[in-house]
């Protein structure tokens, strides 16, 4: 466990996935074990969304790449590269054509394996700063590799009717419900309000939009994301994907308010 601290604020991070959240003794960040998702941040890439319409496979200049939904990253073990008081760093290397498992196999997928066509380095960092927790994301890799990059952070509930502030317009918990797998849209957007017994703004860069999802009342989903999976057939995922141009970063800040 990498725990990064400074005045009134401590964050947990486990082999790079942020579990805790803790800021003016206000846990922010959904708890493993809790109902709704088992996880309490992952990344999808390098693509996002379900594939299993498509025969898990996704379209590459390179071919077709095996893939599951929200891409092999999150299948993938993440080394810590460094670590201050403050600050830390992870990163995940892969080499094209490695066979990573599934862990979705057999129980939700037909496929035991899955591989992508390119070579990539992957690095996730937190820096803890006065008012805020900055993670950054650097990819690097083969220049044109085709990929789409998502964040899925999810937030702990505690009001029974929170709101969500995005484009100048409020969200209920209801509305995202009601939308149920396919994860609420909000589109062209780097900045959403979660407003609750206390409020997060979740800050974005190279992004460009969002996605909310959850199936229960005491957790919430906010999700920047450089494409919307559901725009598109199965079959046309491609059509999402952005390429790799020496390398590609990415923000997300998390600002409680004080």
């Amino acid at each position: 466990m990498v725990v990064l601290k400074s005045d009134n604020v401590t964050v947990k991070i486990e082999e790079g996935e942020l579990v805790s959240y803790v800021a003016n003794a206000h846990e922010y960040i959904h708890q493993k074990g809790s109902p709704g998702w088992g996880s309490a941040d992952t990344e999808m890439f390098p693509i996002i969304g379900p594939v299993k319409e498509a025969g898990f496979r996704v379209k590459t200049p390179k071919g077709d790449a095996v893939q599951d939904q929200h891409g092999h990253l999150r299948q993938m073990e993440y080394r810590l590269e460094s670590q201050t008081d403050t600050s830390a760093t992870f990163a995940k290397q892969y080499q094209s054509g490695t066979e990573i498992s599934n862990s979705k196999f057999p129980e939700k997928s037909t496929e035991e394996a899955l591989t992508w066509p390119y070579d990539f380095r992957f690095e996730k960092s937190f820096l803890l700063t006065d008012d805020a927790l900055e993670i950054n994301f650097r990819i690097t890799g083969e220049q044109g590799m085709p990929f789409m990059l998502g964040y899925h952070p999810a937030f702990k509930l505690y009001s029974k009717s929170p709101v969500i502030l995005a484009k100048g317009k409020e969200l209920s918990l209801d509305e995202v419900l009601a939308v149920g797998s396919r994860a609420l849209q909000i589109a062209d957007c780097s900045s959403i309000t979660l407003k609750g017994e206390k409020e997060i703004t979740i800050e974005t860069e190279g992004f460009g939009n969002f996605m909310c999802w959850t199936e229960v009342r005491n957790m919430v989903c906010i999700e920047p994301i450089s494409f919307y999976p559901y725009a598109v057939d199965q079959a046309d995922l491609y059509k999402g994907f952005q390429q790799l141009e020496g390398e590609a970063n990415f923000q997300v800040t998390l600002k409680p308010k004080a």
